[in-house]
């Protein structure tokens, strides 16, 4: 078992922040082999922590029959905890093949200060690219997955709700169809000047347009489904790309849901959509989320920042609050430098 310590790791150690127990946390320390034949080892430089799956594994609140399915790259321990768990990490090889050696990579790997990985587990950084908003790219191809899985045509009436890291990037990207009219609903009206900065529309629930051809929820909050099956015409399709982990959620699957001919239809990234799932694989999706974020425009979405060394305290306060409050963070980083 590694040691609690504080995050001062020699060369040949590195130190991780894991769950002890639910809603509590704490930087571990453990030995780090050298990179082998095939093998990068990485600096961390910006982590980003998820409001969405990883705030449900810091609370404890994976369902145990998904113990096995939910495990993410490169994760120790086991649900509910100890568990060392994230995958939004952006750092620099310090060793590794020359192709790679003193390169920006993005790894689906745990909050570490150094870590060593297959060189194939890391996606260099397209040039340009800086670091901070690399850190989106786990969320980026989220977003690319949930459109993926909703095929919005030309002309789409499109409302996303939830304008949280994911739905913001799912808006962003549906804008970008042509013809389409979308919109970006959440119940803190301050971020209606992230969708105006995003270039989409911005309603709150009660005053969203209606009779949508797709609706994407992605609020995380029960009531968002609500509101989603409420504005979907007659023969759409909801998406649902929120995971709510152990809690229970009832959704109004009566009154029009049935005379309007509804499509609910789940999302999720762990397996690549149906529509692409042939010809494309998990690497080609991250290297296009890569390539999407040469765009500046989603820089608005990083709010928030702390130093790695502050892990500890500052976890509790973002897993622990609901992400669909007023006021919240959108994204927040983990620095490993020495500055914020």
């Amino acid at each position: 078992m590694a040691d609690p310590v504080r995050p001062d790791a020699q060369p040949d150690t590195a130190t991780a922040f894991w769950t002890v127990a639910p809603g509590r946390g704490e930087l571990r320390r453990a030995p780090l082999p050298g990179p082998g034949p095939g093998e990068v080892l990485v600096r961390a430089e910006v982590s980003a922590v998820s409001r969405g799956t990883e705030s449900l594994v810091f609370q404890g609140k994976v369902p145990p029959e998904l113990f096995d399915s939910m495990r993410c790259p490169f994760q120790e321990g086991d649900f509910p905890g100890p568990v060392k768990y994230g995958y939004c990490m952006v750092g620099v090889v310090e060793r590794g093949p020359a192709a790679l050696a003193g390169r920006l990579v993005f790894c689906l790997h745990p909050h570490q200060d150094r870590f060593v990985v297959p060189a194939d587990a890391v996606v260099p950084v397209p040039d340009g690219v800086p670091a901070d908003r690399a850190a989106l790219a786990a969320n980026m191809e989220t977003a690319v997955n949930i459109l993926w899985d909703a095929l919005p045509p030309v002309g789409s009436r499109i409302a996303v709700i939830g304008a949280g890291v994911v739905g913001c990037l799912t808006a962003w990207l549906a804008a970008r169809i042509p013809a389409a009219r979308v919109e970006l609903i959440d119940v803190d009206p301050a971020r209606a000047a992230v969708a105006d900065a995003l270039g989409v529309g911005f309603a709150p629930p009660e005053a969203a347009a209606g009779d949508c051809d797709i609706v994407i929820h992605a609020s995380g909050n029960p009531d968002g489904l609500v509101t989603a099956l409420a504005l979907a015409g007659f023969e759409a399709t909801v998406v649902e790309a929120s995971w709510y982990g152990t809690r229970p959620v009832a959704a109004p699957l009566g009154a029009a849901f049935h005379p309007r001919r509804l499509r609910l239809l789940s999302s999720q990234v762990g397996a690549v959509a149906p529509a692409m799932r042939a010809r494309w694989s998990y690497r080609d999706r991250l290297t296009l989320a890569l390539e999407l974020l040469k765009d500046s425009r989603p820089d608005i979405l990083l709010t928030g920042s702390c130093l790695f060394a502050d892990l500890t305290d500052i976890f509790p306060k973002l897993a622990l609050t609901p992400g669909d409050q007023p006021g919240n963070q959108i994204c927040h980083l983990v620095r490993y430098g020495g500055t914020q």
